[in-house]
């Protein structure tokens, strides 16, 4: 088993401001897990994860005018907290832009860098280390809220995805 599983999150940026909807075609979720993720290429993409795995997402916009990020990615009612990357920091606060669901588990976000180890701040990797108290079969839930551009109408969320531990 791999220990590093990576999301790609796709998102048409102009299609999903213009529609005010991650849905509709403007939001794709792709993983690499070998263990049999469901729904790919969907907003629905449930990973098929092992505890001890980095979970890592990649936001990429496919219009090259619109800058997208994650806002933040938060583990819904019933989710376990799960650890930083580093196991040594706290999840990172929720910003205040952003729509917190009730009970939910911010994780952290952490500056990319290319393959030559230089920072790309045109890209904000988020990754958090599977728990090993998840129960095997059970769908976590989170809300991935991205950014899209500026403004005060930017940030838009879907609470569908998931991950399953297998």
């Amino acid at each position: 088993m791999k220990d590093r599983i990576s999301i790609v999150v796709m998102v048409d940026a102009v299609g999903a401001l213009s529609d005010r909807t991650l849905h509709n075609g403007n939001l794709s979720l792709v993983d690499d897990s070998s263990a049999g993720s469901k729904h790919q290429g969907t907003p629905d993409l449930v990973t098929a994860v092992v505890p001890g795995q980095v979970v890592q997402w990649t936001p990429i916009h496919v219009d090259v005018q619109t800058p997208v990020e994650i806002q933040a990615i938060e583990f819904l009612s019933g989710a376990p907290v799960p650890l930083p990357a580093d196991q040594a920091a706290p999840p990172a606060p929720v910003e205040p832009s952003a729509v917190p669901a009730p009970g939910a588990v911010p994780w952290t976000g952490v500056d990319a860098t290319d393959s030559n180890g230089h920072e790309n701040l045109d890209l904000l990797v988020w990754e958090g280390v599977v728990p090993y108290d998840m129960t095997p079969g059970v769908p976590y839930r989170y809300r991935l809220s991205l950014k899209l551009h500026e403004g005060p109408n930017s940030v838009l969320h879907i609470d569908s995805p998931a991950l399953l531990r297998v």
